[in-house]
């Protein structure tokens, strides 16, 4: 794992963020075969909600990043986690989720959610390593069998 990045603390209306989340999007588009095949995703994949983010710079440029938004009182949704397709397997996105859950946590939050697609299986690996564990599908995406929904509780000794 490498160690020359900067972890910044931002919101939804950082246009690296946005940046990124358009990346993100495009790699999704990949996958899946287009954005018809993400509609029903895309509504609930909007920058205004998300209040907290997270960025990684290296060299001064974004490289990664993840937020959340509140979901429920005591919960939050991890919403955007993205890893430049360049920089992946050297712990950002680790490291983005740990500075996620201790801002939730001073923030008083008590439990994190978050939603991925089944194909993403890097994604999922990553989630079940540190301590998120899978849970039924909450709404609005109890409807959607490509979604994958895990939780993890703050304060949890799997960190």
């Amino acid at each position: 794992m490498t160690t020359d990045f900067l972890l910044v603390l931002t919101d939804g209306q950082d246009p690296r963020f946005a940046t990124l989340c358009q990346e993100l999007d495009q790699t999704l588009n990949t996958l899946v075969g287009g954005e018809t095949q993400r509609k029903q995703y895309i509504q609930y994949n909007t920058l205004d909600t998300i209040h907290n983010v997270v960025l990684v710079l290296k060299n001064g440029q974004p490289v990664a990043c993840g937020g959340y938004k509140q979901h429920a009182p005591g919960t939050a949704e991890v919403k955007r986690v993205y890893v430049r397709p360049d920089c992946r397997g050297q712990g950002y996105a680790k490291a983005i989720l740990a500075a996620l859950e201790s801002r939730a946590a001073s923030q008083g939050y008590t439990r994190l959610i978050l939603e991925t697609g089944s194909m993403l299986h890097a994604a999922i690996a990553l989630y079940t390593a540190i301590g998120f564990e899978r849970i039924q599908n909450y709404p609005p995406y109890h409807t959607m069998p490509m979604s994958v929904c895990t939780e993890k509780q703050l304060g949890s000794s799997r960190d």
